[in-house]
């Protein structure tokens, strides 16, 4: 079939998933696939799958590492449930993906990595044909023997082929990308910046890229290409970001915007070890970073820092958490503004270290020695991660408090377009620091824990003349701050400080209904991570015209003031969640309402189709 006689098909949307070995560039490649698209004006939605082992075998199931994009010209809320296209680099990575492709679906298969050791390590039978059993089973499967063509492509560079291999994710690259008509021009420029230094790796890239957009072209492979319509976006710039990404630009804002320095305090810890090292490259927003030898010192230098005038920060998973739970306890104590986020993983213990799992809100709640009440948020995307991890600090900062962010692995490595806010849009922080002057006299004590109207006490930054005070873990007497170990102060002590972060309900916003109506007969309560699933499914169930309704929550301690009376109005509550049922308990506790768990614990994000299965069922009994 000639060039010409390839038809072009349009697309609403499309899911593709790339997966393969570790070492086959797979990450990199859906990430400029994204990045590309992302410059073509589509809405979309990623999903990251890496590996739990550093270096799996090359070649078996476990090391198998994946990455989905959802892309569009409607509104993505998820990166899709199953995919349009796979592309697999080896026998593994058909048998650990071949169930996430729809019925019908094409498979871009590298014939060198269906040989008979590659079956072996697969855990294939000796003689199975995994490829053939595929087109049996109704799969488009194209087979192209993508090491030989790199190797073709390069053999004149001069590159050793171990070298070349290297390659092969960009040959890929090009054939999809001329597959569903997007540009080479941003991945080239990428390439040409990135291996600035090494020319001959940046030129041996390039070619691979260009001769596989060429292949395309040529091979009769393909019958026909596809192209999808721009999605209709408000109007804005936008850069597509992950969530962890977003969180470190939040923290970064706060740093240029409030006047406040921020200090990061920080142990290396899958998944959240991208923020520190984002946040190391800017120090010229103000933003001072230390990578801590453990988590336990991590946190205290953050507190350290807050002490001393500083926005003090630290970021870690559930197991670090852990760690650092009596350091919290301390932070709470002493009424310091302290930031702690936390990019929930796969548990417990070392678990599925790289997979998702809503596991830690009980622990954020309550994993700590005595009455510790702390600000709990959570943002329900990659992109919202910047306004929450924003209004984490400044609601920290203004209210003396520490507040810890739950994030998860899902969010944190996804990614998807972001609207750049003006600065005018972030809100102001009112923060002051205590002064000397206003004591009445000289002979009159500075009185660390008195409180203002929202019993709020002062931030006195140490070392200022007329404002010591007395610091440490111990219980403190009232206003004074002393040592206090009086049953009747420490009972007032305890109930201030809940007092004082229950009244952060009175300043955060309302809840609001995400989907339907303000009363019915079925409410879903969703949080964290779980959105985009829950709110394509709600929107399919009512287009189907079941009567659901649809809130989700970002602020988790305190509720937002109004959420007892909405949940009320409903005959029942489906809270789906990636854990054991943690939030369906703290509604039941807090609101005596009728509220039923929907619990997965697979280290994955709920697909759109179980969860249009679960509300329908549910709607249909109430």
């Amino acid at each position: 079939m000639s060039v010409k006689e390839k038809q072009e098909k349009f697309k609403k949307e499309v899911t593709i998933r790339f997966s393969g070995d570790s070492g086959d560039g797979i990450q990199l490649t859906g990430s400029q696939f994204t990045s590309t698209i992302a410059i073509s004006g589509f809405d979309l939605s990623t999903f990251p799958d890496f590996p739990s082992e550093i270096r799996a075998p090359a070649g078996t199931v476990s090391g198998v590492s994946g990455f989905q994009i959802h892309f569009g010209s409607k509104a993505i809320h998820t990166p899709g449930d199953s995919c349009d296209v796979l592309v697999v680099m080896n026998a593994a990575a058909l048998k650990a993906n071949l169930k996430s492709l729809k019925t019908g679906g094409i498979i871009i298969a590298n014939s060198d990595g269906f040989h008979k050791r590659d079956l072996s390590l697969a855990q294939y039978p000796v003689d199975a044909t995994p490829l053939q059993d595929a087109k049996d089973s109704g799969y488009t499967v194209i087979e192209i023997d993508v090491t030989r063509l790199t190797r073709e492509s390069l053999k004149d560079t001069g590159l050793p082929n171990k070298d070349i291999d290297r390659s092969k994710n960009m040959f890929v690259l090009g054939v999809l990308y001329w597959l569903y008509s997007r540009p080479l021009e941003p991945t080239v420029s990428f390439i040409q910046k990135k291996f600035k230094k090494k020319p001959l790796i940046a030129e041996a890239n390039v070619r691979a890229l260009n001769d596989g957009y060429t292949f395309g072209i040529a091979t009769e492979l393909f019958s026909e290409r596809y192209n999808v319509e721009a999605a209709p976006i408000e109007p804005g710039t936008y850069r597509n970001i992950t969530g962890n990404d977003a969180t470190s630009l939040g923290i970064a804002a706060v740093a240029k915007n409030s006047g406040v320095p921020v200090f990061l305090g920080s142990y290396p810890i899958t998944p959240a070890s991208e923020i520190l090292q984002y946040l190391s490259g800017l120090k010229h927003y103000g933003v001072t970073t230390y990578q801590a030898e453990d988590e336990i010192a991590a946190i205290a230098s953050a507190i350290g820092a807050s002490y001393g005038g500083s926005l003090g920060v630290t970021t870690s998973s559930g197991p670090g958490i852990a760690l650092k739970s009596e350091a919290i306890t301390l932070a709470v104590m002493l009424e310091l503004p302290l930031v702690i986020v936390n990019v929930q993983r796969a548990g417990p213990s070392t678990g599925l270290p790289t997979k998702t799992e809503q596991s830690d809100l009980l622990q954020a709640l309550y994993g700590r020695a005595g009455e510790t009440p702390l600000v709990v948020v959570s943002p329900a995307s990659p992109a919202e991660c910047f306004s929450i991890t924003y209004e984490a600090c400044r609601i920290a900062v203004e209210h003396m408090i520490p507040v810890m962010v739950l994030t998860d692995g899902y969010i944190a490595n996804g990614s998807e377009p972001w609207k750049l806010p003006k600065k005018s849009e972030l809100k102001p922080f009112r923060f002051r620091f205590a002064k000397a002057d206003e004591q009445s006299d000289s002979q009159t004590p500075f009185l660390p824990y008195k409180r203002d109207d929202n019993l709020v006490r002062p931030w006195a930054i140490p070392g200022t003349k007329g404002l010591e005070h007395r610091i440490g873990g111990l219980e403190k007497q009232h206003e004074t701050g002393h040592i206090s170990y009086d049953p009747d102060n420490h009972q007032l002590m305890t109930e201030l400080r809940k007092e004082k972060r229950d009244n952060i309900a009175k300043v955060i916003p309302g809840q609001e209904m995400d989907e339907g109506s303000d009363s019915g007969k079925l409410l879903v309560v969703g949080w964290g991570s779980t959105y985009g699933a829950i709110k394509s499914a709600v929107t399919d169930v009512r287009e189907e015209g079941c009567d659901v309704s649809y809130l989700h929550i970002r602020h988790l301690s305190p509720f937002p003031a109004n959420l007892g009376d909405m949940l009320r109005r409903f005959e029942r509550i489906l809270v789906p969640e990636l854990n054991q049922g943690q939030l369906v308990k703290l509604l039941r506790d807090t609101y005596l309402v009728p509220a039923e768990g929907y619990n997965r614990i697979r280290g994955v994000p709920f697909t759109v189709a179980e969860l249009r299965e679960k509300i329908t069922e549910t709607y249909n009994r109430s």
